[in-house]
């Protein structure tokens, strides 16, 4: 009765960072976050120059991972962040590509 089904909730959203988020270890550091509050999903390099990022777990996990896209790694400057829930098989591990 204590809210335990909220913590308890699971998800998957997907993510699109834009600003200058390619070749400045985003995905790598972005796996590091994710796997540390065991998420699980991807990061990859987009062609327009964005990153795509697929996290599934936690709600709160979730939010966690949404705050630190904010900003990113400390060489990222990130210009927005869009955010989509989806309805996904949810990954085994987080990987980049």
């Amino acid at each position: 009765m204590s809210g335990s089904k909220a913590t308890n909730a699971t998800g998957c959203r997907k993510f699109r960072v834009t600003g200058w988020v390619q070749g400045v270890f985003f995905r790598a550091s972005t796996r590091e976050v994710a796997v540390s509050l065991n998420l699980t999903g991807f990061a990859i390099n987009l062609p327009d120059g964005s990153v795509e990022v697929l996290a599934c777990g936690p709600v709160a996990a979730l939010d966690k991972l949404a705050g630190w896209l904010q900003s990113g790694p400390p060489m990222a400057l990130v210009s927005g962040v869009e955010t989509t829930v989806v309805d996904l098989p949810t990954p085994k591990s987080f990987v980049t590509a």
